[in-house]
């Protein structure tokens, strides 16, 4: 009895690591020749489907074009880390849309929770 017991347990922990495993992509595979990305085309599927280093880096990429266009100089790293959580989650569960896309509906949320106005 003990034995099926260990037996199914095993059984149930390899199909529980099988479904949730999925390949991570690395950045590089979309890029040009030369070595650049796209960065208005990726997709919500690529943020969430890369490595996670490489999201951190894109996350941090995005927002720093963001504060460039808004001339804002500092970063606050607490609400950066939520927003970057707060974007993967909604890639994935929405893989069709571009990043930039889901950027704006996320900083939109986060504005309105906050009580941020844009001037």
């Amino acid at each position: 009895m003990r034995k099926m017991l260990v037996a199914v347990a095993i059984g149930a922990a390899m199909m529980t690591a099988g479904s949730s495993a999925r390949a991570q992509v690395d950045l590089g595979a979309y890029a040009d020749a030369d070595g650049f990305l796209d960065i208005q085309a990726l997709s919500c599927a690529q943020l969430a489907g890369t490595w996670q280093d490489q999201a951190d880096l894109l996350s941090a990429w995005y927002s720093g074009w963001y504060n460039g266009l808004a001339k804002r100089h500092y970063m606050d790293i607490r609400k950066g880390k939520e927003a970057e959580h707060e974007l993967i989650v909604y890639c994935k569960a929405n893989p069709q849309l571009r990043i930039i896309q889901a950027i704006d509906i996320v900083f939109k949320s986060m504005r309105e929770r906050h009580g941020i106005k844009l001037n």
